[in-house]
């Protein structure tokens, strides 16, 4: 995967010209100078309470939140996601690490059938600030949306709100979309990603992560994720990792979403932190290898077995 330089780095015209190399900068650092994002999702604390860290087939090192840190600090990844408190916590125990922050947040206690989702904006941009202004390496921000939800609407205004804000001080967007809410049929619908891929463009985010589109008797995932990556247009566009499934599996359909679906780069979380120290290391260096770096499926696998290392 050939590295990109910063005159390569496109800049979105709302970016202000103050912030156009602080933006080149957080660009560079959030996808390790290639393009392509190697998103370490840590947020699902407040999304799936202590469901994600703690129980059977779960590694007990998952129990204390510093494990996220321990990995993100030791492995190989593009940026750390994670509510701000979250990261205000450990950010100075662990400055190396690129951290994105998830502005909104939701549990899922309450179920679709009760209400359509809605995540509320928890933090203030400015709240983010002051983590930059006293030295976290934060290079951009993350916003959950459900389409589709009769909230919709309040989720769409308070994300391009806080892509203009973060534009114009130089910080990458992530926004998370999903189709969800009692209007949604099938959230794993191809031609409904795609929507929400495109809305992530016009709302102005550098990426989007979204569920992988579900295959069939006609077409894989990978093969009906095309529409969704062309759909966002300048946008990157994501996939979300889902439940833990055994590293091959998992690799081979990373690959497969890059090189056959269009995507640029990979947002996973369980995946990743619910594994033991050493074996999420390895798997994150597995999962850059063929984000960042475009390994094979297998030279991927020899990283994860330890049988090769991997690093930028």
């Amino acid at each position: 995967m050939p590295k990109i330089t910063p005159e390569q780095v496109r800049v979105p015209a709302d970016v202000s010209a103050e912030a156009r190399s602080a933006y080149v900068e957080n660009y560079l650092k959030a996808t390790r100078n290639t393009g392509r994002l190697m998103l370490f999702a840590c947020d699902q604390k407040i999304e799936h309470l202590n469901g994600d860290f703690f129980g059977e087939g779960i590694n007990i090192a998952d129990a204390k939140p510093e494990h996220l840190f321990e990995i993100g600090s030791k492995g190989v990844c593009g940026v750390l996601a994670g509510q701000r408190g979250l990261v205000a916590a450990y950010a100075n125990d662990y400055p190396e690490i690129n951290y994105l922050v998830k502005m909104n947040s939701k549990t899922n206690l309450i179920k679709t059938s009760q209400d359509d989702p809605y995540s509320p904006q928890l933090t203030s941009f400015e709240a983010v600030l002051e983590l930059v202004n006293n030295g976290v390496n934060v290079v951009g921000i993350g916003y959950t949306i459900y389409l589709g939800s009769e909230y919709e609407s309040q989720m769409l205004a308070e994300a391009a709100e806080l892509i203009a804000q973060a534009h114009a001080a130089g910080l990458l967007v992530v926004l998370w979309i999903y189709p969800r809410g009692k209007a949604v049929t099938d959230e794993k619908d191809a031609h409904l990603i795609a929507g929400a891929a495109g809305a992530a463009l016009c709302l102005g985010a550098d990426f989007v992560k979204v569920n992988p589109p579900k295959g069939d008797d006609a077409a894989s995932s990978a093969e009906k994720l095309l529409e969704a990556s062309s759909a966002a247009g300048r946008c990157g566009l994501v996939c979300a990792g889902g439940s833990t499934v055994e590293a091959d599996v998992f690799l081979k359909q990373l690959w497969e979403q890059i090189h056959i679906g269009g995507a640029h780069g990979n947002a996973t979380g369980r995946n990743i932190h619910q594994r033991s120290l050493d074996e999420a290391v390895r798997l994150t260096k597995a999962i850059s290898a063929i984000t960042l770096a475009d390994y094979s499926v297998e030279d991927a696998l020899a990283v994860f077995e330890g049988k090769a290392d991997f690093s930028l």
